[in-house]
């Protein structure tokens, strides 16, 4: 019965064929030319405002670069991510949705892929980096005393390598990239998994090494620095006022570095999920004109981290001329 079985899910696995080979024309638009003009508009405005946000952040960075710490090179790093995606991906697509067609063909659908799944995974990795180096700060506090520059930029290469590396596994003929069953866009060749156990295998190590491993890593971080600082409360509670309001001011950075990472989490894991289930659920049963919505929802995801770093200036710049004696005071009290 098991090897009837088998048989069975071999045949249906060779059986299937995938969207983009149905048709002649994989890159004709699915969706309505209305649609696409309003997909058009909506990638427009993100794009230039997350060209100029992360712009911003990266000039005036560059302007203080001999000064920037190591919180702030990763800061830094993940606005170069962002910016990437904007200024390398969304031309494309915003041409192809205007254009009702992807018009730059099979070469340029797997660059525009490679990009942004180089690029995604980037400030994934980046966003792992920080919650890492948050919790370590918070709930080791002896971490921030050896932790010197050259330290982020080796972090820094271990990211880039990283994102390289899964990024370009798909062009070592154990993946692919291929066009979204709306037409107008590239992806990860998530389909794969419907044809062969090696599709499977890989598809799952993406989605392991390159979405719920740096996600759990997340949570794990910002779940102990939440349970650190409730624990703290009571201790800080009974130091004067200038200690209290620096505890007051570690935990709003802290919520604006949760902030970040909730952000892009919420804008990424929709996609994924429809990305999930096209790859093991029955057979283009997502309807193409719901999986554009996650699509666009992802693309979003780069444009109000620069919101989000102006919220941190804001912060530091309201509490920066207490905060140093106040953090010395509780060093020594401690």
């Amino acid at each position: 019965m098991s090897g009837m079985a088998s048989d069975h899910n071999n045949s249906s696995q060779e059986e299937y064929i995938p969207h983009y080979l149905q048709k002649e024309d994989p890159f004709a638009s699915k969706l309505s030319r209305e649609a696409d003009i309003i997909a058009g508009f909506y990638l427009t405005i993100i794009g230039i405002l997350s060209t100029l946000g992360n712009g911003y952040v990266i000039f005036m960075s560059s302007k203080r670069k001999k000064k920037l710490r190591p919180a702030e090179i990763m800061t830094v790093n993940l606005a170069v991510c962002d910016l990437g995606i904007s200024v390398v991906g969304k031309p494309f697509s915003i041409i192809s949705f205007f254009s009702h067609r992807w018009m730059f063909g099979w070469v340029g659908c797997r660059w525009y892929g490679w990009a942004g799944f180089f690029f995604g995974c980037g400030s994934l990795i980046t966003m792992t980096a920080v919650s890492l180096d948050r919790y370590l700060k918070i709930c080791h506090l002896s971490y921030g005393t050896w932790l010197k520059r050259h330290h982020a930029f080796i972090c820094l290469a271990i990211i880039w390598a990283y994102a390289t590396f899964w990024a370009t596994v798909p062009f070592a003929g154990v993946g692919s990239y291929a066009p979204e069953p709306f037409g107008t866009s590239c992806t990860l060749d998530w389909w794969l998994a419907q044809a062969s156990v090696a599709g499977q295998a890989f598809v799952l190590s993406i989605l392991f090494f390159c979405l719920l491993l740096p996600t759990a890593l997340i949570v794990f971080s910002y779940v102990k620095i939440i349970l650190k600082v409730k624990s703290s409360t009571k201790e800080v509670a009974h130091y004067d006022t200038r200690i209290q309001n620096s505890h007051i001011l570690e935990m709003k950075l802290t919520k604006v570095a949760m902030l970040i990472c909730a952000g892009f989490l919420i804008a990424w894991i929709p996609y994924a999920v429809v990305s999930v289930w096209s790859a093991f659920g029955r057979p283009d049963s997502v309807p193409i004109r719901f999986s554009v919505v996650p699509t666009l929802l992802a693309k979003s995801a780069a444009m109000y981290n620069p919101i989000i770093y102006q919220v941190i200036d804001c912060n530091f710049s309201c509490c920066r001329p207490g905060g140093l004696k106040a953090r010395s005071s509780l060093k020594k009290s401690r």
